[in-house]
């Protein structure tokens, strides 16, 4: 099969775009002209490092005899076409092509061999990057067949080595070489892909990135990065991408790594923005060690320089390989043509490989690493089920696994619960749930539930003292994947190469998050008539009947949580989602009709308050000072919290629903500004944030709590309403008649009531210190509770009874 592969792509034509990139599409279409660079020629080649050109032996004077070979990617713009005109109104008819900059075809298939320096120059780290796992053989072959370019241009998460199997027809560790158009391909040691430098996820600082002009602060350098998202307005000072200026005929745009660095690939986008198309169409590559003199990356076959095929569209990311990967310090991306009638505009990641320095000249780079014995990796459908196996089969004592329901695609919706006692309530144990996943793209969610899973294990095993409380007096219920079909689109893209969207919404096209019933507006409604306690609760509103209709647009999925919700008594939630760095409040959608934003506190704004603060102040990378923001808000100002409703509207949330119609409060975590980080990433991430879910979880003993029993019987009573004096919202006892009531300290007049009983009053204090406060209550029947029971019976009314029941009839005469 690598053979019919491999040969396949030999007879692809000679040039061809990126992943992505523009070239003819699926409707004949061809992309719109573009603009060219005036003059962007290479900078002088005179630094002492500068690969020489011309070598075709393997050798270089700087670097040693070749040790491998490489099948090499053609970074070239498209052989001219047929001229198309394209209908929509941000393009501009299309022009063929200048002419080639590569061979014909065959030469940009030569396979020639790469050279590395020696060993004590370019000494790789130990600890090597990671890739997210391996995809089944089968479904790798299908993307070849898909993609237009050979195996070096395959999506990221499909960069590893091309490597059979043991197995197939060769012994472990054994070369095995295919012959591609006369050259022979070692498998065995092609070399593998590098993870990103963290131009997304902020691990490169704004002044790392430079340019040769902008057209305005907003559209700086510090906004050159994938998938940074603008602001409503264009021109303010958070635009979505580097753009130079209009006069600038040789722009480029540069990143310092600050440490000698393996460069070997680069993934591009355009301008994020409502109202304008820019992007760029092709773009060379420079290197240099101290910014002044560059070298450029150059087409092995010919020795031209290397012009990289770039965007078609604003947002879809295009990866492009290096012929041959560069060590350097700095790296330089030159646009040569753009969208016509625009400028010069792009969002950018680098691939890059840390090198040692064994001169120790430069300060070595921070290691993202984590002291946690933990499977630090992104994990798709099967894996994620593997991994809760062998979690509950460390601890099957304290662990159990269930299934809630299925997605669109049929995809389980597991869950794993962590308590002393699996499988059953504890009468007084608050339930607690991580739900993670709902837009199936932000994968650090989904990775942080597993790696918090497996933490809960091992330390309870160790006899870790806060572990062991947390799971003996809490029931833990996480929930990894809300979206399974969602993120299984996404993780075969791969980390860099999903986007912004990819990915959210579930196989059917539904926006999890706006999915679930608006329960506000008929509460809202009914406020503003009067009617709010006395005739319409202010609790366990129950769904609208659209919404239970056969044919409402209601997910597989949304329903399975709602049913999931209406089983178990849940106190406290935290819904896990990414792209920002923020926690977020209910409610989430405004009070006023069609406002886009308007701060809609709830009864309860004190709680979600300061369990969003609790969250954001425990959290790593949101209490860094140093951070910048993602991408057009500054969160920090605010101790990085928001109401949800006054970032922006979200009607049908879930925190809302979970709100108004159970007895659970529920914030949005946003844990990272890059949806789906790398995997090299995982381990700081998972450091930025232990602690945070920890001490969120251990914030549902706040308030107080207690037991509604029968005076009579001390059974408990189910249902029964707890109010608080002053705070518009009530919650109910579970069938064993016990309850949790979230509160911040102070005093409060509690009220147990429950039909057919008189109702009781009592003064509850939640003090300073770590609780929960008890506070029970025991209920009398009401004479006519009473006597309905005596009679269905069959028994006697008791004298003092009968007399109690004389008296009421008296009073209503």
């Amino acid at each position: 099969m690598w053979g019919l592969l491999l040969a396949l792509a030999a007879f692809a034509p000679a040039v061809g775009p990126g992943l992505g990139a523009p070239g003819t599409s699926v409707l004949g279409l061809a992309p719109p002209a573009a603009t060219e660079a005036r003059g962007s020629t290479l900078a002088p080649q005179s630094s002492p490092v500068q690969p020489p050109a011309g070598k075709s032996n393997g050798e270089r004077p700087d670097r040693g005899p070749a040790s491998r070979a490489t099948l090499l990617p053609w970074p070239l713009c498209a052989h001219p076409s047929p001229t198309h005109t394209l209908t929509h109104a941000h393009t501009r008819s299309h022009t063929p092509c200048p002419e080639p900059v590569c061979p014909p075809f065959p030469d940009t298939h030569t396979l020639l061999p790469p050279t590395l320096p020696p060993r004590p120059l370019l000494r790789l780290l130990t600890q090597q990057p990671q890739f997210p796992a391996r995809a089944s053989q089968q479904s790798w072959e299908g993307a070849s067949r898909r993609l237009p370019l050979p195996a070096p241009n395959l999506p990221f998460s499909r960069m590893r080595k091309l490597r059979p199997e043991p197995g197939e027809g060769e012994k472990e560790g054994q070369t095995k070489a295919l012959r591609v158009e006369g050259a022979e391909l070692d498998l065995r040691t092609e070399p593998e892909g590098c993870p990103p430098l963290g131009l997304e996820s902020l691990r490169v600082s704004d002044s790392q990135l430079e340019a040769s002009s902008s057209q305005s602060f907003g559209l700086g350098p510090h906004r050159g990065r994938l998938n940074i998202q603008s602001g409503l307005e264009d021109g303010d000072l958070y635009d979505g991408a580097w753009c130079a200026e209009e006069q600038d005929t040789e722009p480029w745009f540069q990143v310092d790594a600050r440490h000698p660095t393996r460069f070997s690939g680069i993934i591009t986008q355009g301008r994020n923005s409502v109202w304008r198309y820019d992007w760029v169409t092709s773009y060379k590559v420079q290197f240099s060690n101290d910014s002044q003199t560059w070298w450029g990356s150059r087409n092995r076959s010919s020795g031209t320089d290397a012009v990289f095929p770039a965007n078609s569209d604003p947002e879809t990311p295009v990866l492009n390989l290096l012929p041959e990967p560069q060590v350097a310090r700095f790296i330089r991306l030159l646009p040569q043509k753009w969208l016509q009638g625009g400028t010069s505009c792009l969002r950018a990641e680098i691939l890059a490989c840390p090198i040692s320095d064994p001169n120790d000249l430069f300060p070595k780079a921070p290691e993202l690493e984590s002291s946690d014995p933990l499977d630090f990796r992104h994990h798709n459908y099967k894996a994620m089920r593997k991994l809760m196996k062998e979690v509950n089969e460390k601890c099957p004592n304290i662990t159990r696994i269930y299934s809630i329901g299925k997605s669109h695609q049929g995809l389980k919706l597991y869950v794993m619960e962590m308590s002393d006692q699996p499988g059953e309530h504890e009468l007084g144990e608050p339930e607690v749930r991580y739900v993670a996943g709902m837009h199936g793209n932000e994968a650090l969610g989904r990775e942080l539930v597993l790696l918090l899973m497996q933490f809960l294990c091992h330390e309870f095993l160790r006899g870790d003292p806060r572990v062991t409380r947390l799971l003996t007096e809490t029931r833990i219920h996480l929930l990894p994947s809300m979206n399974p079909d969602g993120y299984e689109t996404a993780f075969r893209r791969g980390s860099e190469l999903v986007g912004w969207a990819e990915g959210r919404w579930n196989h059917q096209g539904i926006d999890l998050n706006h999915n679930f019933a608006d329960l506000n507006t008929p509460l809202w409604e009914a406020e503003d008539d009067g009617l709010v306690p006395d005739t319409v609760p202010n609790h366990h509103l129950p769904l609208p009947a659209y919404y239970t209709l056969p044919n409402a647009t209601v997910a597989p999925e949304t329903r399975a949580v709602i049913e999931w919700m209406k089983r178990i008594p849940f106190v406290l939630s935290a819904n896990l989602h990414g792209g920002e760095l923020v926690v977020s409040y209910p409610f989430d959608m405004t009070r006023t009709p069609w406002a886009a934003r308007e701060l809609t506190p709830t009864p309860d704004d004190s709680v979600f308050r300061w369990l969003s603060t609790v969250y954001a102040g425990t959290n790593r990378a949101m209490q860094d000072p140093d951070r910048r923001p993602c991408h057009n808000q500054d969160f920090s100002l605010h101790g990085n919290i928001i109401n949800g409703a006054d970032w922006h509207t979200v009607p049908g949330s879930m925190n809302d629903f979970s709100y108004l119609h159970t007895n659970c409060f529920e914030i949005t975590v946003e844990l990272s500004c890059d949806k789906f980080p790398h995997e090299n990433e995982l381990p700081q991430e998972w450091e930025n944030n232990k602690d945070a879910l920890l001490t969120y979880l251990e914030q549902v003993r706040m308030g107080i709590t207690g037991v509604v029993r029968d005076k009579d019987t001390e059974l408990g009573i189910a249902d029964a309403v707890i109010a608080v004096d002053g705070i518009n919202h009530d919650v109910t006892t579970a069938w064993g008649g016990d309850y949790w009531r979230l509160l911040t300290p102070g005093d409060y007049m509690v009220t147990a009531s429950a039909e057919g009983y008189h109702t009781a009053t009592r003064s509850c204090r939640v003090p300073f210190e770590e609780g929960p406060v008890p506070c029970n209550f025991h209920l009398t029947k009401t004479p006519k509770q009473r006597l309905r029971e005596l009679l269905a019976a069959g028994a006697k009314v008791p004298p003092d009874l009968r007399r109690r029941l004389e008296r009421l009839r008296g009073q209503k005469h």
